[in-house]
Parts: C-alpha cells; structure tokens; sequence
C-alpha cells in the first residue's frame, strides 16, 4: 500500500485586503505669473525721445516691416540705455517660448510700453552697491580681487556673462598679479 499524503486541513479565509486607495490627484500648476499688463501701463515719453526710439527701433528692424523680432528687444533696449535682466524681458514679452522668440515680432507702438514698464520697475545698483558686493571677494583687504576670481564670479553668478563678454569687460583691468582693483573696475563697468 502507497503512503498516505499529507492533506492539510483548509485554513479559514483572510478577509480579503482592501484594495488600495487610488492615488491623490497630481496638484495642479502653478499658475504662471502673468505677463505684465502692457494695455495699463502709460507711455510717458518726450517727443524727442519718441524720435530717438523710433531711430533705434528702424536700426533692429531687418525685414523692413517696421517689426522687430522678440529675441532683439532686449538689445533693443539695452541700447536705449536701460539695463533689463532677459527674465524681465522674457516677462513683458508674456514668457515666450524659445521658438516665438525667435519668430514672432512687434511693432513700434506695441514696443513702447514694454520699455516704458523697463524704465518705470528697473532698480539700479550704485557705484557703492557693486563696491559692496566686490569687497567680499577682497582676502587681503587692499582694494583688489584675483581677476580669476573674478572672472569665475561674473560667469557663473547671477546674470550669466558668457567668456567674451567676461573677457571684454576684464581688458586691461589686471595687474601683472593677475589682481583687479574692483573700484576702478566698477567704474570701468558703469561707464561702459
């Protein structure tokens, strides 16, 4: 005769696991901040400046269609004297996509808000506020920081300068120590 197998006794049933809760919903967006309201904003030129713009604004208009392209207004403005970081511009602009700053255009009318919104909110450093950021650098507390340092400050922190605009800027300003005098350098740099 075969040996008998084993027959386990069935167990009682676990209750059955509940099943997993689904999960939460992915929160939604922020929502991007909106662009600046050009519509609001008061264009408070002279009409000599307004002759000046206008000047300038034919000189960026290479199709010929009194336009510019979006990716040139911060050129633009920049050589109207005003100083805007691209993120100030890019936020005027409503924060266009790469491919609408490079084809899409405005014209002088739609223009002169965007740099009127410029001039209204852009906070200038001084003289003194550059000094004061420099000085940090400044180990031995003579006036001077290494220009390599220097160099790796302007590249990396902040508004990024890419390596020519960093060597244009740094022409002429080191000593045969390789030290800037970050005075005259923030001077040099204000003028420019």
């Amino acid at each position: 005769m075969a040996p008998k197998k084993d027959v386990k006794k069935a167990e009682p049933a676990k209750p059955a696991a509940a099943p997993a809760p689904a999960p939460a919903p992915e929160p939604a967006p922020a929502p991007a901040k909106p662009a600046v309201d050009l519509s609001a904003i008061k264009v408070e030129f002279s009409a000599d400046q307004m002759d000046d713009y206008r000047e300038a604004f034919g000189l960026f208009d290479r199709v010929g269609d009194n336009k510019v392209a979006y990716n040139q207004v911060a050129d633009m403005m920049r050589a109207l004297g005003q100083n805007p970081t691209n993120k100030d511009v890019a936020k005027i602009l409503g924060n266009p996509s790469a491919e609408e700053m490079a084809n899409k255009r405005v014209d002088f009318e739609s223009f002169l808000p965007m740099l009127q919104a410029i001039v209204n909110t852009t906070e200038k450093g001084t003289f003194e506020d550059y000094v004061e950021g420099l000085r940090v650098f400044d180990k031995e507390g003579n006036g001077t920081v290494m220009g390599a340092e220097l160099r790796i400050v302007l590249s990396t922190l902040g508004e990024k300068l890419t390596a020519s605009e960093v060597d244009a800027l740094m022409q002429g300003q080191e000593d045969e120590n390789g030290c800037v005098n970050y005075e005259a350098f923030v001077k040099h740099v204000m003028s420019v």
